[in-house]
C-alpha cells in the first residue's frame, strides 16, 4: 500500500511538526505507551487504550480460525452481526469488500421496526448463525436485537444457543448472557482496545473468517504497515505520522472537513473512517468533520482522501491517497489510519480515546423511555404545516459555507431513502454552500454523534423521522421497536439543543419515506 499526501501552504507547518516528533521521539513514545504525548500529566483512559499496536499473534488467529471453522459443519445460509458503532463497521468493510465470500454477512444496526422486519423474514433463524457484538455487553439497541432474535430463533428450534455467538470484553454483561443461555461461543477481545480501535482485533477478524476471508493474510499486511511506522522508524518518514501531521495542521489551519472518496470496490471503508476520525478527534470545540455520506464540493475548508485499489489518482493539493495494492490491503490501511487520527489527536488536544459526549444522548433517550417523549423538549414539525416552508428556510439560514448541515435520518435505511436523501443533500448544498452530511439513526449516534455534540459548532441539524408500518415488541421488555427509535431521536435532539445546537425535527408521518421528495422540495423552495 501507497501513501500519497500533496501538500499546499500548510506544508511548512507540517514539516515543522514532524521535525518536532523527531526531536521528541513521538514515535518510539507511542509504541511504548507513553500518555504524556497527548497529555501531561496523562488522563485516564488513554495509556490504557493502546492495545491496537498489538496486532494478533499466531496463537489468537490460531483460535479465531478454529471458532470460524466450527459453523462449517452446520447447515448455516445467513450470518447476523448484531451490533452498533466499532463492533460492526469493520465486518461491514469486509463483508463488503468480500462479497464473494459465503456465507453472506449481513449487519443489524437499526432499531427502525420496518427494516427488523425484513431482515428478520428474509432468513431463516434455524439456519442462521447469529454475531452479538459489543464491547461493554451494555448497548442498548444490541441487547434489543438480541432479544428478538433470540425469540424468534427459540421458537423453531430447541437449542436456539447453538445458533449465537458473543464477541465482547472479559467479564462484560454480554459475557455472561452467553454462559447463561449456551451459546456456540463466547470469544474474549482485548479490553485496552477501544470500539473504534478493534477492526483487527476479534469484533472485526471474527466476522471476517467466518465468511472465509484469509485473516493471516488480513493481519499480514497490517504487520508490514506497523513496522513502516514502527518505534525506530523517524515521524519524518513513518507513513502514518506523516498522514497524522497533515490531518492536525490542516484541520488547524481551518481545513476542518475530510470527504472520504473511495473506489466502488472499497466503499464501504469510508463508513469505519468516519467513525474512527470524527469519535476520535470531535470534542472539546474542535475536530475533523469526516465526510462519507451527502455532498461537499471542493471549498477551502475541505481536503479530499481518496482510498484507491490499483492505480493512483494523483488528487490536487491539498489532498491525500491511499493506493492499495489489492483488497487485503485493506488491513494495513485500518491499521495506518488508527495511528494516524491518534497522532493527530496529540496535534489539536484532544483525547482520541474517549466519547465524553455520547453518553448524554443515551441518558435522554432513556429519559425518555421512562418518562415518555413528552419529558423532553422537542421541536416537530410536518409538512402539512402552513408554516413549514418559513421555517425551514429561517433554520438553513444559520448554515455558513464553512459549516455543515448533518441529515439524521431516524428511517429504515433502504436504497430509495438513500438516493431521495442525496437529493436532498444536493439541495441544501447548493442552497447554503456548506457541507451536508447523511446519517441514518441510530447507527450514527454510535459514530458522528460525538463530533456533533462536542465538535466544531458550526453545525445545523436536521431530523426526519416517520411513523413505522408495523410495530414490534422487544421480548423480555415493556417496550417496541417504535418507542426506543422514536426515544432516540428525541434524546438526540434534546443533546444537540443541550449543546447550543440548532436542531429541528420532519416527521414524515405514516407516508414515510414516500414523501422524501416532498421534503427536498419544500427545502427547495425555502432556500434562496
Amino acid at each position: 500500500m501507497t501513501v500519497r499526501v500533496a501538500m499546499d501552504g500548510t506544508g511548512a507547518a507540517v514539516s515543522a511538526r514532524l521535525a518536532a516528533w523527531d526531536d521528541n521521539q513521538f514515535a518510539a513514545r507511542l509504541w511504548q505507551r507513553d500518555p504524556t504525548i497527548w497529555f501531561d500529566p496523562p488522563r485516564d483512559e488513554v495509556g490504557n487504550r493502546l492495545g491496537w499496536l498489538d496486532l494478533p499473534d499466531e496463537d489468537r488467529i490460531a483460535r479465531i480460525r478454529e471458532i470460524a471453522a466450527t459453523p462449517a459443519t452446520d447447515a448455516i445460509d445467513d450470518i447476523l452481526l448484531i451490533g452498533m458503532g466499532g463492533s460492526s463497521l469493520a465486518p461491514e468493510v469486509f463483508a463488503s469488500v468480500f462479497s464473494e465470500s459465503s456465507p453472506p454477512l449481513t449487519i443489524v444496526d437499526s432499531t427502525h421496526p420496518d427494516t427488523i422486519a425484513a431482515i428478520s423474514n428474509s432468513v431463516d433463524p434455524a439456519r442462521t448463525l447469529f454475531i452479538v457484538s459489543s464491547k461493554s455487553g451494555k448497548t442498548l439497541e444490541t441487547l434489543s436485537l438480541f432479544r428478538f432474535l433470540w425469540d424468534r430463533t427459540a421458537g423453531v428450534i430447541d437449542d436456539a444457543g447453538s445458533r449465537f455467538i458473543a464477541i465482547t470484553d472479559p467479564g462484560s454483561d454480554l459475557a455472561q448472557l452467553g454462559e447463561d443461555r449456551g451459546f456456540r461461543a463466547v470469544v474474549l477481545a482485548p479490553a485496552d482496545v477501544g470500539g473504534r480501535y478493534s477492526a483487527l482485533t476479534e469484533f472485526g477478524l471474527v466476522p471476517a473468517a467466518l465468511i472465509g476471508v484469509d485473516i493471516e493474510r488480513l493481519v499480514a499486511g497490517a504487520r508490514e504497515m506497523a513496522a513502516a511506522c514502527g518505534p525506530d522508524v523517524p515521524a519524518s518518514a513513518s507513513p502514518a505520522l506523516q498522514l497524522a501531521a497533515a490531518l492536525g495542521e490542516w484541520a488547524v489551519a481551518g481545513r476542518d472537513k475530510l470527504v472520504l472518496e473511495a473506489d466502488p470496490s472499497v466503499a464501504a471503508l469510508p463508513a469505519w473512517i468516519e467513525q474512527l476520525v470524527a469519535e476520535s478527534l470531535g470534542k472539546d470545540g474542535t475536530g475533523i468533520l469526516p465526510i462519507a455520506a451527502g455532498t461537499a464540493s471542493p471549498a477551502p475548508d475541505r481536503v479530499p482522501l481518496a482510498i484507491a485499489l490499483g492505480s493512483d489518482p494523483s488528487p490536487p493539493a491539498p489532498s491525500a491517497a491511499l493506493i492499495l495494492n489489492d483488497r487485503y490491503d485493506i488491513g494495513a490501511a485500518m491499521f495506518l489510519l488508527e495511528m494516524a487520527v491518534a497522532g493527530a489527536g496529540a496535534i489539536l488536544g484532544v483525547h482520541p480515546f474517549d466519547q465524553p459526549d455520547v453518553e448524554l444522548a443515551k441518558r435522554l433517550t432513556r429519559t425518555a423511555m421512562t418518562d415518555g417523549l413528552s419529558s423532553l423538549q422537542v421541536t416537530e414539525w410536518t409538512l402539512d404545516e402552513e408554516d413549514i416552508t418559513t421555517r425551514l428556510g429561517e433554520m438553513l439560514a444559520g448554515a455558513k459555507p464553512d459549516g455543515y448541515v448533518a441529515i439524521h435520518a431516524y428511517l429504515a435505511p433502504d436504497e430509495a431513502s438513500r438516493a431521495e436523501l442525496d437529493r436532498l443533500a444536493g439541495v441544501i448544498a447548493e442552497g447554503t454552500g456548506a457541507a451536508v452530511t447523511i446519517g441514518f439513526g441510530p447507527r450514527f449516534l454510535h459514530s458522528t454523534g460525538q463530533y456533533h455534540k462536542g465538535g466544531t459548532p458550526s453545525g445545523v441539524f436536521l431530523q426526519v423521522v416517520d411513523h413505522p408500518r408495523a410495530d414490534l415488541a422487544v421480548p423480555e421488555t415493556d417496550y417496541t421497536f417504535a418507542e426506543l427509535i422514536a426515544a432516540q431521536s428525541f434524546g438526540d435532539q434534546a443533546a444537540l439543543s443541550d449543546r447550543g445546537r440548532p436542531v429541528a425535527m420532519v416527521c414524515l408521518g405514516d407516508a414515510g419515506p414516500s414523501d422524501l421528495p416532498r421534503l427536498t422540495a419544500t427545502v427547495e423552495t425555502a432556500l434562496p
